[in-house]
């Protein structure tokens, strides 16, 4: 079943320049293409989620420091883009993460065991993920952007109204498998976002070795597709850009790709020295725009902060992260023979024999 016609979509459709509804230092800026206006308390609710994301990360690398988790990808820099994104989207939505979404797990109600249990290499991380509409993550560098296309399509022949949001990094979007699901979700009209979080680092990558034009919204042309960039240390114009494409894909016109521009603040993963490959000036750089910092000062001026949220959003943040080292700390390791147990429905001679000698070597060493 082949999609609509698309009316031809031009470069000059994304400005290089990324959407930016609050400036550095916290003021409102002069953009008129989307709103801000929204409720104190999805405002506050915002901020909230942005420091108990910060929070549970710092946890998540404490944790994996001390030898509890076998590895752990930071989200430390990037809380205004998975929040704003998550947060504006319906429960019907389905998420496809990859693998440092953790502020857009905490939206849909995922717990932080559930998450730890993931980073433990648990056989039963990612477990209850899809009862809340989120795939488990994606490991693989943008295999989960296939299935992203391939559920809005069955959600188009089911007749529902749900989007699909794909998350990516910018090192993702030099996958094959991304340009096959961008072409076949522009191809088929199907209701899916695609929320690139450009970090500029794909580990050692720079994203200028990534990208030889203008940037990477600038591709969605090429696929007939509208492309826009945001600023993706805004938590409101992250907000704004996923709800304008969202509701576009839900009204059958088909998808969009969103260039978040972030950046890493820690390593690509906890096994990574970001020291090897990029300079201090350029950290301290990013670090003058932090997220965080930057959505408090925006709340003082426009008088939604208060010593009595902070006292809530903290309090709140030590819950959670009380919460995942009661899960993690202690408990009992993962039995690595298990791996062998659930490739087939019933274990073949090969496999069988395989374990058992990977149970002879475990025992050597014991």
């Amino acid at each position: 079943m082949a999609g609509s016609a698309h009316a031809p979509v031009s470069d000059g459709t994304v400005q290089i320049e990324p959407v930016q509804l609050i400036a550095p230092d916290g003021a409102p800026t002069a953009q008129r293409r989307f709103s801000r206006d929204l409720p104190p308390e999805t405002l506050s609710w915002l901020y909230e989620m942005m420091v108990v994301t910060r929070e549970l990360d710092v946890e998540f690398v404490n944790l994996q420091r001390q030898g509890e988790l076998a590895l752990y990808a930071s989200c430390r820099g990037q809380e205004a883009a998975q929040i704003g994104a998550a947060a504006c989207l319906r429960k019907t939505d389905w998420l496809f993460p990859q693998y440092r979404e953790i502020g857009a797990f905490l939206i849909r109600a995922i717990t932080p065991a559930q998450m730890g249990a993931v980073w433990r290499g648990s056989w039963h991380g990612g477990l209850g993920f899809t009862d809340k509409r989120c795939a488990p993550i994606s490991i693989p560098i943008g295999t989960q952007q296939l299935h992203a296309v391939g559920a809005a399509m069955a959600a188009q022949r089911l007749g529902e109204d749900s989007v699909t949001v794909a998350f990516l990094g910018d090192g993702a979007t030099s996958e094959g498998d991304v340009h096959e699901a961008l072409n076949l979700a522009s191809v088929f009209n199907a209701p899916c976002v695609f929320y690139v979080q450009n970090n500029q680092w794909a580990i050692s990558v720079p994203v200028s070795r990534q990208v030889a034009g203008p940037s990477i919204a600038h591709r969605a042309a090429g696929y007939g597709m509208p492309g826009i960039r945001v600023d993706g240390n805004d938590v409101l114009a992250c907000y704004a850009a996923m709800a304008e494409a969202a509701a576009r894909a839900r009204a059958g016109d088909g998808p969009t790709l969103i260039e978040a521009v972030t950046y890493r603040m820690g390593p690509h993963t906890t096994s990574d020295d970001p020291t090897r490959y990029r300079d201090d000036d350029e950290v301290r750089e990013w670090a003058a725009r932090d997220p965080i910092s930057r959505y408090r000062s925006y709340l003082q001026r426009i008088e939604v902060y208060s010593d009595r949220l902070e006292r809530r959003v903290a309090a709140r943040a030590e819950r959670l992260r009380a919460e995942l080292r009661d899960a993690i700390v202690g408990a009992p390791d993962p039995d690595v023979t298990e791996l062998f147990d659930t490739v087939y429905a019933e274990i073949t001679p090969e496999l069988a024999a395989q374990r058992e000698q990977l149970r002879t070597e475990l025992a050597k060493e014991a």
